[in-house]
């Protein structure tokens, strides 16, 4: 077996996971793994990020467009502590992305070294799992388990540490073929007794209703949801996180739901007589956060991988756990070749609701609605791009009027909702999909939060575009000051913004401006045509509103139509 150091044995089994791009900035501690890193520059590349959590952000939008683990790499103290917020957004949205920081050699941990931090402690929240590396040898089986534990069961980060010495350590390399972890077994295979209970209630059920979310995209389970669906005929309704997991333009598709869903995707939720759940969580911002009012005429399916989620918000008649794709291939071959639907009713009665209450915008005078930016956007690219949007209005608008038609197109910050997400993860998304047209869309105020990182993307040629909505606030704080703080604006209005355009252009990126309705399309076009990192600032008005909109509590029949309705 040969003989290595433990910096080379952490690049040998990267490339043993198929690893091929790491995100990542040097420091004290990691200067021998950057070191031998030109020694694999041929089979990994490295990309040098501005900030930690820009490299973890890039990391994860790496992970969200591939299906692989982003990884991150950075060094101790400060570096570690700035992954933090990444490996939260991570955490938050079930992404597989794996951190590994340098630490002070083992003599000197707990002694206040130099950059010395307990990562291990910071991070042990907001990971799956982590790991102090105590000798050379054990570097490559710690590696192998994290990538194990981060891409099974429910994906999520996974932290490891690797003290100096470890990384200067000599020691036979050996790589795991296998991880087998005592403890740690998830369940793929939905119970047989509780698959044929659910097929049971679904075919007895008057008023189903499919409640996706973001498990259906990280098991890959879109094509039998799609079967599954047309086969009982049965309306879906998405998450933020699940937006793409079914086609937007099919006609059994609903649109998103929550606090600001649609009208008929919120109020067939609460007329449901059968909310069948598969890969969602139940949290505050897809149920309106009143729990107890939830879907109340309603029998309850849960199926998901991860137990704790199971009766953690919503109390269920029929939980399965398992892994998406897999129970609902189950359920197929439960299904009987012949099935009375007599869904007339039922699906009539939503499109009701969706002419009465149509999610739409007028786009009249000389301010420009950032509706009508996405909207223009999604008929220009036909839902072929991918889209990764960061925090605010913007993200809520995205989520409402492009029309996603594939798993893996739209990236966001759903659970942590963490401003300054986007335009990195966009940059990670763009090395996972080199193929495919990559757009962040950002505010003003989101963008500012990572615009470093424009450097890391001019940096490595990208194709890449960014649309700035400038509305000069920070927008969905605003919102709800209108809202719910008697127009008290305080502390969200910019009184200083720099010109965006020649901020992008001093990065060597492109720039243009809008500033008026008539110029949008013309000017998105141009934008998303022109090679390389083009940056398109559009003036947008800063009293548009989100609608519809259920107040933090509300039940999901209780909406926020519009300006009238509002106390």
């Amino acid at each position: 077996m040969a003989r290595m150091i433990g910096a080379d044995m952490f690049f040998e089994t990267l490339i043993h996971q198929g690893i091929d791009v790491v995100f990542g900035i040097p420091g004290g501690y990691v200067l021998k793994v950057y070191d031998v890193m030109t020694k694999y520059e041929d089979r990994i590349k490295h990309v040098l990020a501005r900030h930690e959590q820009g490299a973890t952000h890039m990391a994860d939008g790496y992970a969200r467009a591939s299906g692989k683990p982003g990884v991150v790499l950075c060094t101790s103290g400060p570096a570690a502590t700035n992954t933090v917020t990444g490996i939260a957004t991570a955490q938050m949205d079930s992404s597989p992305v794996v951190v590994f920081t340098g630490q002070v050699p083992l003599p000197y941990l707990g002694s206040d070294a130099f950059q010395e931090a307990d990562h291990i402690g910071i991070t042990r929240p907001c990971t799956k799992h982590n790991y102090l590396v105590r000798r050379t040898r054990d570097l490559p089986l710690a590696m192998k388990e994290a990538f194990y534990i981060a891409s099974t069961g429910r994906p999520s980060p996974v932290l490891v540490d690797m003290p100096k010495d470890v990384i200067l350590g000599e020691d036979e390399l050996v790589i795991p073929e296998k991880v087998s972890l005592r403890g740690y077994k998830p369940v793929m295979k939905g119970n047989i007794a509780q698959i044929k209970k659910a097929v049971g209630m679904i075919l007895k059920a008057k008023r189903p209703l499919i409640f996706g979310g973001g498990g259906l995209i990280w098991s890959e389970a879109s094509e039998e949801l799609k079967t599954f669906a047309h086969r009982l005929e049965i309306p879906v309704t998405s998450t933020l996180m699940g937006l793409g997991s079914y086609p937007a333009d099919d006609p059994l598709f609903i649109s998103m739901l929550g606090m600001h869903g649609s009208y008929a995707a919120n109020m067939a939720v609460h007329e449901s007589d059968l909310v069948i759940s598969i890969g969602a969580r139940f949290d505050d911002r897809a149920t309106g956060g009143n729990f107890e009012k939830f879907a109340p005429y309603a029998k309850i399916i849960h199926i998901d991988i991860d137990p704790s989620t199971i009766d953690k918000n919503i109390v269920v008649h029929c939980p399965i756990l398992g892994d998406a794709k897999t129970v609902l291939k189950q359920m197929l071959e439960l299904l009987p070749s012949e099935i009375k639907k007599n869904r007339k009713k039922w699906l009539g009665q939503i499109n009701k609701w969706e002419r009465e209450h149509p999610i739409g915008y007028e786009q009249n005078g000389d301010k420009i609605l950032t509706t009508y930016v996405v909207d223009t956007l999604s008929n220009i690219t036909k839902g072929e791009a991918i889209i990764v949007s960061d925090v605010g209005q913007h993200q809520m608008w995205v989520a409402q009027f492009y029309k996603f038609k594939y798993p893996r197109t739209h990236i966001t910050s759903g659970g942590l909702g963490t401003m300054g997400f986007g335009f990195p993860a966009a940059i990670g998304a763009k090395f996972a999909r080199p193929d495919k047209q990559v757009i962040c869309v950002c505010g003003d105020g989101s963008f500012q939060m990572n615009m470093q990182e424009l450097a890391t993307a001019v940096e490595n040629q990208m194709d890449l575009k960014i649309i700035l909505m400038n509305n000069r606030h920070h927008g969905m704080v605003r919102q709800w000051q209108t809202m719910f703080f008697d127009g008290n604006y305080s502390a969200s209005y910019f009184k200083v913004l720099p010109d965006f355009v020649k901020l992008a252009e001093s990065f060597g990126a492109k720039g243009l401006k809008v500033e008026r309705p008539e110029d949008v399309e013309s000017s998105l076009r141009e934008g998303l045509s022109t090679e390389g990192v083009v940056l398109m600032e559009i003036m947008v008005d800063c009293e548009e509103l989100v609608y519809p909109m259920i107040a933090p509590g509300g039940a999901m029949n209780e909406m926020i139509l519009g300006a009238s309705d509002i106390a």
